[in-house]
C-alpha cells in the first residue's frame, strides 16, 4: 500500500492510502474504485485492514488521510470523494444544518467506550453511603457518564433526559453517591481519593487503563450512547445504497475487522452492532 503526501486546493499534508502497491493518488472515476476520507487513527488503519478484502470483490481502496474535520465532509458533498470515516451522528447532523450539505450515514462501524474505573474499589458491590464517584463535566461526556451509572444500578436519573443529563436530573441515589464533576483530562488523576472514575475511552488509555482488562463497565452496542456517537460511513444523499458503499460497509462490519479492532485497540475501540447485526446473528 503506497502512502503519499499531496497538495491540492484546501486539502493541505494529505496522505493516500492505495490498495494497490501501483495505485494511481488521485482520485478515480473508475466504478471499481471507492475514494473515503477519513482520519488517521483509528479509522485509516482499520480502513487499511479492510482493502485487500476489497480488493478480493475487484474494488480498489483509495484513503485520503485528513487531519481536520471540516474538508472530509466537504470532498464528500461535493462528489469529490465517495464517502468518509471519522465522525459521529451528531457531529454528523451539526455540520449538516451549519454547513448545507446533504450527508447521510450509510453504516454504524465502531464506537470508542466510556468506562467506569477502579478508584479506591473495584467491584461496584463495594460502594458506601457518601462515596465519591469523578465524572467529566463537559455536557456530552457527563452525560454519557451518568447514564453509564444508572446502566449499572448506581444512580437513576429522570426519565427522558438522555444526553443532556446532569447531576442535577439524579432521580433515585440510593448510596447518597457525591458525583464530583472535573475537567475530562483530570478525572483520572483523582482515582486514588476517590471510590471510582469514569472515563473515555482516550483518557483511560492516556492514563495507563487498559479498557479491556480494567474497566469494570463500559457502554454497550445498545445503550443511548453507543447509539449515538457511534462512528459511521458518510456518504452524499442518495449515494448510500450504490454497489460500492454497500461493498464498503459490509467489508468493515465483516468478522474479520471486528477481529482486528477486537484485537489491536485494547477495548478503546469496539465494532458496533446495530439491530440488523443482531437479526442476523439470531
Amino acid at each position: 500500500m503506497k502512502i503519499k503526501k499531496i497538495l491540492a486546493g484546501t486539502i493541505t499534508a494529505s496522505l493516500v492510502l492505495g490498495a494497490f502497491a501501483g495505485s494511481s493518488i488521485l482520485v478515480s472515476a473508475d466504478d471499481k474504485t471507492i475514494t473515503v476520507a477519513a482520519s488517521a487513527t483509528p479509522h485509516a488503519e482499520i480502513l487499511e485492514q479492510a482493502a485487500p478484502l476489497l480488493e478480493e470483490q475487484g474494488w480498489e481502496l483509495e484513503v485520503t488521510v485528513f487531519e481536520d474535520y471540516v474538508q472530509p465532509n466537504l470532498v464528500v458533498d461535493s462528489g469529490d470523494f465517495d464517502a468518509n470515516y471519522f465522525q459521529h451522528i451528531p457531529y454528523l447532523d451539526d455540520f449538516n444544518e451549519e454547513h448545507g450539505t446533504s450527508l447521510v450515514n450509510a453504516g454504524g462501524i465502531h464506537y470508542e467506550p466510556f468506562g467506569i474505573y477502579p478508584g479506591t474499589k473495584k467491584d461496584l458491590g463495594e460502594l458506601e453511603e457518601g462515596d465519591v464517584i469523578a465524572v467529566p463535566n463537559d455536557t456530552t461526556n457527563e452525560a454519557r457518564a451518568l447514564l453509564l451509572l444508572q446502566d449499572n444500578g448506581v444512580i437513576k436519573l429522570k426519565d427522558g433526559v438522555g444526553l443532556e443529563a446532569t447531576v442535577k436530573d439524579i432521580e433515585e441515589n440510593p448510596k447518597n453517591v457525591e458525583i464530583e464533576e472535573l475537567e475530562a483530562a483530570q478525572v483520572s488523576r483523582v482515582a486514588d481519593e476517590v471510590a471510582f472514575v469514569v472515563l473515555n475511552g482516550n483518557y483511560a488509555l492516556q492514563a495507563g487503563y487498559s479498557v479491556s482488562k480494567d474497566a469494570i463497565a463500559y457502554e454497550k452496542s445498545d445503550s443511548e450512547a453507543a447509539q449515538t456517537y457511534v462512528n459511521v460511513i458518510a456518504v452524499k444523499e442518495g449515494n448510500e445504497d450504490s454497489e460500492k458503499i454497500k461493498a464498503l460497509v459490509e467489508v468493515l462490519k465483516s468478522d474479520e475487522i471486528k477481529d482486528f479492532i477486537t484485537e489491536n485497540y485494547d477495548g478503546a475501540v469496539i465494532p458496533f452492532d446495530d439491530s440488523e447485526d443482531a437479526e442476523a446473528a439470531e
